[in-house]
């Protein structure tokens, strides 16, 4: 089915509000990275504490994610759209007043959570619009979620950059306001009120919520950034609780009839655990240049926020169109090498700048960035297609999305503790080493899985992941 036959047929109203939600998330991560030094100077604070504001985010995306798409599947998109949009608009009116750094803090958790109901609620919509009207494929809608999303990454911080240049900081969460109250005009109008009792006896749905794996989770997580943010002897107890509560939440969600993640996905099936391996180390590396580089550009370089988001607008436009080109016929083990060894490249290359280094190369190594964002985390989702079971592969994609959260929430650590009291070159530099550490072990887990060779995707598959959007592009640039 053609994009335009596809749009066609799915209501046009009911689709821009999807738009809306989708993007909140996106827009929330990527728009902070140029406002992390305004905010530090504003109240004190050193990175080692305003990594909280992304860790914050991250972490409640990475618990509420899974647990808001099971709560669409119980009680309806609408409910939880509304819900979701309502806790955005209260992030935005507590981030314009917030008094101190932890307030905001708390203001970007609600943001997470509030954030976090775009996407399965999108799903939903999608499915329930598919079935009854008989539609053969949902790939144009699909498309143009794929590209809203995509170009909200590319946009966020040169946007961030623009808004704290007019309005001071704050406008990062302002922004809030108007978007939430758009989202909730909309899905109050739009989004149908019924829950689909049918349809939800015959999924299965789960009759009960696995709170205590929800519970556990939080722990687990809670207790290891609490120890990646200040690391010592004096912490190892909040580590140590991180790592029981990890194991009680990998035996109940084992054991569980409805687990809150099936972790069960992975046992027995190395070739996907090496995948979120992989996806894991290119979130912490991407997530570190993301948050880190921009803070250096603007506090050891003197570059305003939006000339820093203006740098960071060429890493993410190239990244779609390397996922365009390379994502049309995918070769997985020659990607994920391709890319790695591109990322590691990027990492050697950070370890030789400084105050001098011309403003040309800065910008060549952030267009240089493009090419893993392109690769990576395409092939890995090209890999787990193939690996995971058919009968699980709903499961095996939630949680490659976790292992994007914890890649997000390890790389706000990382950044905090490399910059620790204040931002500096050599901080820099020793963020460069601990992503080129990374990048040598993904490097190690790309070379070791021999059954990334045998690895044959379809041009079935690819399409799933960005439907006509990747033969359009590849067309288009292809053309003279």
């Amino acid at each position: 089915m053609s994009f335009a036959r596809a749009e066609a047929r799915f209501p046009r109203r009911l689709l821009v509000t999807m738009m809306l939600g989708s993007v909140l998330n996106p827009i929330n991560s990527s728009i902070l990275a140029v406002a992390l030094v305004p905010i530090g100077t504003y109240f004190g604070a050193p990175p080692a504490q305003t990594a909280w504001l992304v860790s914050s985010l991250y972490l409640a995306a990475a618990v509420g994610q899974p647990l808001v798409g099971r709560l669409v599947d119980r009680y309806g998109p609408k409910r939880l759209f509304l819900a979701g949009a309502t806790l955005i608009c209260v992030a935005g009116v507590v981030g314009m007043v917030a008094p101190n750094l932890w307030v905001l803090v708390a203001a970007r958790v609600v943001l997470g959570l509030g954030t976090c109901a775009g996407y399965p609620s999108a799903m939903s919509l999608i499915r329930r619009v598919v079935d009854r009207r008989g539609m053969a494929s949902p790939a144009g809608v699909l498309t143009v979620l794929f590209v809203t999303v995509q170009t909200t990454a590319v946009v966020g911080p040169t946007l961030g950059g623009l808004l704290v240049d007019l309005g001071g900081w704050r406008a990062t969460l302002a922004i809030n306001l108007p978007l939430g109250m758009a989202a909730l005009g909309l899905g109050w109008a739009y989004l149908p009120s019924h829950v689909d009792q049918a349809s939800q006896n015959q999924t299965g749905w789960p009759q009960r919520m696995d709170w205590p794996g929800v519970g556990l989770l939080t722990a687990t997580l809670l207790g290891l950034l609490l120890f990646s943010m200040q690391p010592g002897v004096a912490w190892l107890w909040v580590l140590g609780l991180g790592v029981v509560a990890g194991a009680g939440f990998v035996a109940r969600e084992r054991h569980t009839p409805d687990p809150f993640i099936d972790v069960r996905v992975l046992w027995g099936n190395l070739p996907l655990q090496a995948t979120y391996l992989r996806e894991l180390a290119a979130a912490l590396v991407s997530y570190a240049f993301m948050y880190g580089f921009p803070q250096w550009l603007e506090g050891a370089r003197g570059l305003s926020p939006s000339g820093a988001g203006a740098v960071l607008l060429a890493p993410f436009a190239v990244g779609i169109v390397v996922s365009a080109l390379f994502g049309r016929r995918p070769r997985v083990r020659v990607n994920l090498l391709v890319g790695t060894v591109v990322q590691g490249l990027i990492c050697v290359l950070l370890l030789g700048v400084g105050a001098t280094t011309p403003m040309w190369a800065l910008v060549g190594a952030t267009v240089l960035l493009g090419v893993p964002e392109g690769l990576l985390s395409l092939s890995n989702q090209n890999a787990l297609y193939l690996q995971a079971r058919p009968d699980a592969i709903g499961a095996s994609s939630g949680l490659l999305r976790s292992f994007q959260y914890f890649g997000a929430i390890g790389a706000s650590a990382a950044v905090g503790a490399a910059f620790g009291t204040h931002v500096s070159t050599s901080g820099l530099h020793n963020l460069a080493w601990f992503m080129l550490a990374v990048t040598a072990v993904e490097l190690v887990i790309v070379l070791l899985d021999r059954s990334l060779g045998r690895l044959r995707p379809s041009a079935t598959f690819v399409r799933t992941l960005a439907p006509e959007m990747v033969d359009a592009v590849a067309d288009a640039l292809e053309k003279p």
